[in-house]
C-alpha cells in the first residue's frame, strides 16, 4: 500500500429513536433518575441542578429539554403545564413525571450496571 494514500474512515451517526424505547443513553439515565429523586411534577431547573450538582457536569438547559421532549415521545415520562406564575410573568412551568415505562427502564438500566460493576471495587480501587 501507498503510504502516501491514506484510507477514509467513516463514522455514522444515526439520529432517531431506537427501537428499544427501553434502551437509555447516559444522559438519559442521568434525566430519569433525576425524575425519580425529584419525584412528581418536577421542571427542567431542579433536574439540571440535581444532575449537576451530583455529577459534577454542567448541563445546558437546551440539553434537558430536548432529551425530555425525546423521553416523552418514547412514552418513558409524561408532561403537563402547571398553573400560571406570577414570579414568571404569567408563564407556566411544563412539569415532567415518569411513566411506569420510564420506571421501569430506569430499574433496568441500574440492575444492569450494578450488575456489570459487582465485584470490581479491588480492581477500582475504590472504598
Amino acid at each position: 500500500m501507498n503510504p502516501r494514500r491514506r484510507s477514509l474512515v467513516y463514522i455514522t451517526y444515526t439520529a432517531g429513536m431506537s427501537p428499544d424505547p427501553h434502551r437509555l443513553g447516559t444522559f438519559e439515565q442521568l434525566l430519569l433518575l433525576a425524575l425519580v429523586r425529584l419525584g412528581h411534577d418536577t421542571y427542567g431547573v431542579p433536574i439540571r441542578a440535581d444532575i449537576e450538582a451530583r455529577t459534577g457536569r454542567v448541563v445546558s438547559p437546551g440539553a434537558i429539554y430536548t432529551a425530555l421532549d425525546r423521553l416523552e415521545r418514547r412514552g418513558l415520562v409524561r408532561s403537563t403545564l402547571g398553573e400560571p406564575s406570577t414570579a414568571r410573568g404569567g408563564k407556566r412551568k411544563r412539569l415532567y413525571r415518569l411513566t411506569a415505562s420510564g420506571a421501569a427502564a430506569i430499574a433496568d438500566a441500574h440492575g444492569q450496571i450494578a450488575e456489570m460493576a459487582r465485584g470490581l471495587r479491588p480492581k477500582l480501587g475504590t472504598p
